[in-house]
């Protein structure tokens, strides 16, 4: 058996496994939590970004805790905020695009892991880049 993961996942829009993901992690209105089983989907829910009106750095990785997530899953997102999560135990993967359901795949199949920096540019969000 595999090693069970919570998932967060930032979405845009649509809702569960096909929502589209976001490309910022702390700008998106909702998040797809999924929980996986013997290395594939299992369940998942959508929560609302209670931050979504007012993002203020590190308040979506406390928020992103909370809900006992152990990866979280993104577009794009800034140095500051991969290092929040790394230091809580939360691993990162950024450069995500697509349907949900086809990202958290190629995920578990390792085909996405690490980070890719962000690209946007908005210097108050993403770590002053």
């Amino acid at each position: 058996m595999k090693v069970e993961k919570r998932i967060a996942v930032a979405v845009e829009s649509g809702t569960g496994l096909d929502a589209q993901v976001s490309q910022h992690f702390g700008r998106c209105p909702s998040f797809v939590l999924i929980n996986t089983k013997d290395g594939v989907i299992d369940t998942h829910t959508t929560v609302e970004n209670p931050h979504f009106h007012n993002h203020q750095p590190g308040m979506v990785p406390e928020f992103i805790r909370s809900q006992n997530a152990n990866v979280i899953l993104a577009g794009g997102m800034g140095p500051k905020a991969v290092n929040m999560f790394s230091q809580m135990g939360i691993e990162v993967a950024t450069g995500a695009i697509g349907r949900l359901q086809a990202v958290v795949e190629a995920y578990l199949e390792g085909k996405i892991k690490g980070i890719v920096p962000c690209s946007h540019d908005h210097p108050n969000s993403c770590g002053g880049h």
